[in-house]
């Protein structure tokens, strides 16, 4: 079983592919998915509520009903940590390490859990 963590040659530095990645992108990648997780729980605690889904999509998949639009939000949080985890390496706009979006995509989910809490906690 290969356990690269780095490249071994000069030439192998344009390979962005490797066997093991730095514990900070488990720790994002795992953080975002509970960030997801409790996102939906309060989405569906501030609809019962009155509120709005402000999503497009998720409100279409909300329509289909709550295992549908739960279902739907998973997958597709993990669809999308999966392919940046494995992308983390590959450079975006020959600037940016993809694994940097990981970072901006948990942050702003700290950032919506955060509101929802405060309107949540606004409606009791």
């Amino acid at each position: 079983m290969s356990r690269r963590l780095a490249h071994r040659r000069e030439n192998d530095n344009e390979i962005i592919f490797l066997d093991q990645h730095h514990p900070w992108l488990f720790f994002l990648a795992v953080s975002t998915m509970l960030l997801s997780c409790v996102d939906a729980f309060l989405t569906l605690q501030l609809i019962d509520r009155g509120m709005v889904e402000a999503n497009p999509v998720m409100y279409f998949a909300m329509l289909q009903g709550t295992g549908f639009f739960i279902s739907a939000k998973l997958s597709m949080t993990a669809l999308g940590i999966f392919a940046l985890v494995y992308l983390a390496k590959a450079h975006f706009l020959n600037r940016f390490r993809t694994g940097l979006f990981l970072t901006a995509f948990f942050s702003l989910y700290a950032c919506l859990v955060c509101y929802e809490l405060v309107s949540l906690f606004r409606l009791m």
